[in-house]
């Protein structure tokens, strides 16, 4: 079992000493250093803790984390059936695809045998995406908070839930969800607040912390004075909201049919409800699955470090993002080997690095290509019955 004891083992001792009744969250640590997750991990880890008999059973949790892995693969394969468009195109994502969802050797391991926090945060977050994709917000916009309580990693769909929403929704429909959103996090981090809230938002919320270059997937090629560099990483960040613009001007508020400035007048001025309805049914599931798993690919892309772990937010956007991108099925595949092999290169070498930053950028680059006509016809009206039509199928 010397396989799993990467993070489980520091997992076990953070809630053992949350159960024992440390509350302050900067006096939490674990064999790996601090608690560095928020207040969802603790509650999940310490659920964990019981059932396996203070982490000792780790067979136990290993048969958990199986059953985890098989009910997110389902509910990913639901979102997957879920993309037909309702107005521009007539098709689902393609069975092809769903091979793909299931081969990956890297994500077994962490789900099977790391035992990670982020099997939970991607669990969430596809959660989010199928309720949104069925326009039940409010339980997405939970299932979305649960993750980023889970993992901040999520927070790199937040732009992606906001236009959502905002175009899905009456503004102040769409306040009241990302109000939720944060109300939630509050509820969650109740037992530590009041101890020490600073302390826990500067530990579970922690913006500033040193990455390491040796465990590094994405930026091996790079020279490590480079990488440690604050040039770097302000790159990065800049890149990242670089992009991040280019796809909220050109892509995101297609659904809408307004351009920039025409839509952030919109949000003083809304437009009749007729039109607000025609703007919120183009929020159709293939678009809410692309706008969010893009945002993660963007996130992604620009992140200062990505370790193994962070595998499992890419390996089940990948088929669908590169199918967006109208890649040829063994364009798909291959891509989709290239980038697998690199996640197995164990250390990180240039070159797997390198292919772990071209297939990400392949992504997002082509999702924003791909989808560059998928709203032909946004400033027409919709036909009602169609759309009926198509939700009851």
């Amino acid at each position: 079992m010397v396989d799993t004891e990467i993070d489980w083992e520091a997992y076990m001792q953070q809630a053992s000493q949350y159960l024992n009744g440390e509350r302050d969250y900067t006096m939490i640590k674990g064999g790996t250093g601090p608690l560095v997750y928020p207040a969802v991990h603790v509650a999940i880890y310490s659920l964990l803790y019981k059932v396996t008999e203070e982490g000792k059973n780790i067979l136990l949790a290993q048969a958990a984390f199986t059953w985890l892995y098989l009910a997110i693969l389902m509910l990913v394969m639901g979102c997957y059936r879920k993309t037909k468009l309702t107005v521009a195109f007539i098709h689902q994502a393609p069975p092809y695809l769903f091979p793909l969802l299931v081969l990956s050797k890297r994500l077994h391991s962490i789900f099977l045998l790391r035992l990670f926090n982020d099997c939970f945060a991607v669990g969430f977050l596809f959660v989010a995406i199928y309720a949104y994709q069925h326009r039940i917000f409010t339980v997405g916009s939970v299932a979305y908070s649960l993750g980023v309580g889970t993992k901040m990693s999520l927070l790199l769909a937040g732009p992606a839930i906001g236009i959502i929403l905002l175009q899905a929704l009456p503004l102040r429909r769409a306040l009241s969800s990302a109000f939720l959103i944060t109300q939630v996090q509050f509820v969650v981090a109740t037992p530590f607040l009041p101890v020490n809230a600073r302390g826990y938002l500067s530990r579970a919320f922690e913006f500033s912390r040193q990455f390491l270059y040796k465990w590094t997937v994405n930026w091996r090629f790079v020279d490590e004075k480079i990488f440690l560099s604050r040039e770097f990483a302000m790159g990065l960040v800049t890149a990242n909201l670089c992009l991040l613009s280019l796809f909220f001007a050109t892509r995101w508020l297609k659904p809408s049919g307004q351009s920039v400035q025409g839509f952030v007048s919109a949000l003083w001025n809304p437009p009749s409800p007729p039109i607000q309805q025609q703007t919120s049914l183009r929020v159709n599931p293939s678009y809410v699955m692309t706008t969010i798993l893009g945002a993660m690919g963007i996130g992604l892309l620009c992140a200062r470090s990505l370790h193994y772990q962070f595998y499992a937010y890419i390996a089940w956007a990948t088929p669908f993002l590169l199918w967006k991108a109208k890649l040829h099925p063994i364009a798909i595949y291959a891509v989709w080997a290239a980038q697998e092999w690199a996640w197995n290169v164990y250390p990180s070498t240039k070159a797997s690095s390198m292919v772990v930053v071209g297939c990400l950028f392949i992504q997002v680059l082509g999702v924003w290509w791909g989808t560059g006509n998928e709203f032909p016809n946004e400033h027409h009206p919709i036909d009602m019955r169609s759309h009926i039509q198509e939700h009851a199928d």
